[in-house]
């Protein structure tokens, strides 16, 4: 798309400092912090509307709500040739949370020193909207003849998978973007600054123990949940990775970590330090490279979970 010229750092800058201002207010860990995608949005929608075809403009532009202040945006630049396409999907309006205390500058406003951009949001993933609303606003401003059809789907709730049916799998559903499947996709979202030529798959886990709750000064008459979770996850992880082993072209394409399982989240009941508690469940995902389907992985839970049942 070398016909649409150069970015327009300063529009791109301009924009940015906007989205990142609205982070603090887009942090998705619910229920403590559901975010307000529409927020994000609404600076988005700001930058296209202009050259929306409400105003003359060839961008077709739809704002997709299935909770109120969390939308989603479908933006495209229709092409000279019927059934090509070329789509960039995976921008997402919410982030992670952060707490100011521990970053050395404000993590919810654009900070810049030298030729980098700080804040939280600027890789994971505002500066990718603000990159992608700026190309489909040059798209809209110099209206290049093209034979494929440009789309941007900037999307919700992506940080978290708890809350179902606010983002793209509930646009999957819906078939708005079933066209995009006659054409390259590229998911842009990536942690980090450098280009990135492949990525891990995630496959979301919970691992739930009912044992007996006691007083933990008779500890023979309990049955320590805690530690069922502890000895479980010990027995899956040891087969996870005796069973998925870093690849040797892993090093040859510069990924940073072979596949992982880990836990991320551990919640029991509550209750007194006296007590030992009868429930507990730890949770957490797998990033795969390659090789582990669900099935796999849930075969290996299977496997451990009937031997700690034998032990």
């Amino acid at each position: 798309m070398a016909g649409i010229g150069e970015m327009d750092t300063e529009s791109f800058v301009s924009l940015l400092r906007k989205v990142i201002g609205e982070s603090k207010y887009v942090q998705n860990n619910p229920p403590e912090l559901v975010p307000e995608e529409d927020r994000v949005g609404r600076h988005v929608l700001e930058a296209l509307q202009p050259y929306g075809v409400e105003n003359g403009g060839p961008l077709i532009i739809q704002h997709v709500s299935y909770l109120k202040g969390r939308g989603n945006i479908i933006v495209e630049y229709p092409g000279t040739v019927d059934g090509k396409i070329l789509s960039f999907v995976g921008c997402h309006m919410d982030v992670v949370t952060a707490n100011p205390e521990e970053w050395d500058f404000d993590p919810f406003s654009l900070s810049i020193e030298g030729d980098k951009l700080c804040g939280r949001g600027t890789t994971d993933c505002l500066g990718h909207v603000a990159l992608i609303t700026e190309l489909m606003r040059r798209l809209g401003e110099v209206k290049p003849k093209l034979k494929s059809s440009v789309v941007a789907v900037f999307i919700a709730n992506e940080e978290n998978s708890s809350v179902l049916d606010v983002g793209v799998d509930a646009l999957v559903k819906q078939g708005l973007l079933n066209k995009l499947r006659d054409g390259p996709l590229y998911w842009i979202d990536t942690a980090d600054k450098q280009p990135c030529i492949g990525t891990g798959g995630v496959i979301t886990w919970k691992l739930h123990a009912t044992g007996k709750l006691f007083h933990s000064g008779l500890p023979h008459k309990a049955i320590n949940a805690l530690e069922l979770c502890m000895e479980a996850l010990e027995e899956i992880q040891k087969r996870f990775y005796n069973d998925f082993p870093a690849h040797p072209k892993e090093e040859l394409y510069q990924f940073a970590t072979p596949s992982t399982m880990k836990p991320t989240q551990w919640s029991y009941p509550g209750g007194g330090l006296n007590q030992i508690p009868g429930e507990c469940t730890i949770s957490g995902d797998v990033r795969n490279l390659r090789q582990c389907s669900h099935a796999t992985f849930w075969f290996i839970v299977l496997q451990a979970n009937t031997i700690l049942q034998l032990c």
